[in-house]
């Protein structure tokens, strides 16, 4: 079953985008695996991907489901600077870090890492970000790479997660032995 949904994976756009219905390619490549998911809901892999799709499980080719997306062109995100205010909502939500910027401060697209996803379009709130052609075409390598990212900050933010888990148990750990502490001295005290 893990070379199956490897295969599927690899033949994915890695976009992240969430078009499929999905958590990330990882997710579909899995739910198709397991024959939860039809291989016709990538939009940025298109009619191409789908064929790829068809080879890889064995099923038939279908048409792109027109609920889940069109094929378009490449694109890539731009940061309007003019606009930005640099609430860092567009970070939060690049699957691969393709957003930079200080907060208050000025973002801007590593247009070499965006993928095109466009999910930093919809949580700005002053609309500075837009999606434009991409400069590039996108290739299997340029998918692999954006995995490597998306694994990467999936990795980091896991890590964020459990420091700050475990900072949290050591606080309330912390407040437990001064509350114990406190109605320690209260009854000798008394």
């Amino acid at each position: 079953m893990s070379n199956l949904i490897d295969a599927i994976d690899d033949v994915l756009p890695q976009t992240q985008c969430r078009q499929c219905g999905y958590d990330g390619c990882r997710a579909y490549a899995w739910a198709m695996a397991i024959d939860q998911a039809p291989i016709n809901r990538c939009a940025p892999g298109g009619q191409k991907g789908i064929a790829e799709l068809a080879r890889v499980t064995g099923r038939p080719e279908l048409p792109l489901d027109p609920e889940y997306g069109h094929e378009a062109e490449q694109a890539v995100s731009r940061i309007n600077p003019d606009l930005c205010i640099g609430c860092r909502k567009c970070v939060a939500v690049c699957p691969t870090n393709a957003i930079v910027g200080a907060p208050k401060r000025l973002h801007a697209v590593l247009t070499d890492w965006c993928t095109g996803c466009a999910l930093c379009v919809i949580p700005c709130p002053v609309d500075c970000i837009e999606m434009v052609p991409a400069p590039f075409e996108w290739t299997r390598e340029r998918a692999h790479a954006a995995r490597n990212r998306y694994l990467a900050k999936k990795a980091r933010d896991k890590a964020r997660e459990l420091e700050n888990n475990r900072r949290l148990a050591a606080q309330t750990q912390t407040e437990k032995k001064k509350a114990l502490l406190s109605a320690i001295l209260a009854k000798i005290n008394k």
